[in-house]
Order: structure tokens, then C-alpha cells, then sequence
């Protein structure tokens, strides 16, 4: 192997940064390969603190830090974080079902309007269910924070850091 070439295979394959030193590498994988912060399965697919999959560790942390919060809020987060958690997961579910419905209304010989009807129907109820269960954990972040912490919360929402 040329010598040259070896500080290059080393940071593709023993995870070694050399981001610093003359190698330029782009985005994700500037990330993934530094010391400081390896990419987790909570973090995998470029999810931030509230995008698409919304899990529990990583904004229980976030919000414990950003928002000062004590030992019993803390608690009471996690149980309102993991009840959202479970809602969007059920409506993820009732999404890939209404693809279903979807799918196989336009694979029939003859357009099945009663199916795509179905489908849509499917999809109108979970999304009535989960601003149902956003809107409840809203007003249980409500009075579980402070003013001062509800102030920080509505921040976070406002600058996009957050994702309710």
C-alpha cells in the first residue's frame, strides 16, 4: 500500500478524524468520524432534536438542560415525551396502512374508490388523534414548567430548535 495513502484509509475504516489535518470530508461524514460525537441510533438518518422520529433520551436531555428543569419535572416529561412518542409511532403505522389502502385501489383492474376513501379516511383520524395527543401534551408542559421555563419553551418553538 502506498504510504500516502494510509492516514486516508485509517479515517474511512478505524473511525480516526483527520478532518483537521488537510482531509476534507462533507457533512455527515465530517460528523460521524470525529472524536467528540459519533452518530447514535437515536440520531441516525439526520434527526435533530424534534424532527420526524421523536424520541425520548436525546429532547429529555435537551429540555432538562435548555430548560433548567428539576428532578420531578423531569419525570413528568418523560411520562408526557414517551405518551407522544407512542402516539406518533401509532400514527406512523396508520400511515403505512393508508399506503396500503392506497396501493392496492390503484393496482385493481378498476379504480377502487372505496379503498383510496378508506385510506384518506385513515389518515384524517390519525392526524385528528395526534394533534389530539400534541394539544394534551402542550397543555401538560403548560402547568408542569414555570413562567421563566415556559418562556425558554416558547423560544425553542418559535427558532425552530424544537419541533412540536
Amino acid at each position: 500500500m502506498y504510504p500516502g495513502f494510509i492516514p486516508r484509509w485509517k479515517s474511512r475504516h478505524c473511525g480516526e478524524s483527520r478532518v483537521g489535518m488537510g482531509e476534507s470530508t462533507s457533512g455527515r461524514e465530517a460528523w460521524a468520524h470525529r472524536g467528540e460525537y459519533a452518530f447514535s441510533g437515536e440520531d441516525a438518518g439526520g434527526q435533530g432534536f424534534g424532527g420526524g422520529r421523536f424520541g425520548v433520551r436525546r429532547p429529555l436531555r435537551f429540555l432538562a438542560f435548555r430548560l433548567e428543569l428539576d428532578d420531578a419535572q423531569v419525570g413528568e416529561l418523560a411520562k408526557i415525551l414517551d405518551d407522544l412518542k407512542t402516539e406518533r409511532a401509532q400514527a406512523a403505522v396508520d400511515d403505512r396502512r393508508a399506503l396500503s389502502a392506497f396501493a392496492e385501489a390503484i393496482a385493481a383492474d378498476v379504480f377502487d374508490a372505496s379503498g383510496a376513501d378508506a385510506g384518506a379516511g385513515l389518515r384524517v383520524r390519525s392526524a385528528e388523534r395526534l394533534r389530539g395527543a400534541v394539544t394534551t401534551a402542550l397543555a401538560k408542559l403548560h402547568a408542569l414548567l414555570r413562567p421563566e421555563q415556559r418562556e425558554r419553551l416558547a423560544y425553542l418553538i418559535r427558532t425552530g430548535t424544537l419541533v412540536v
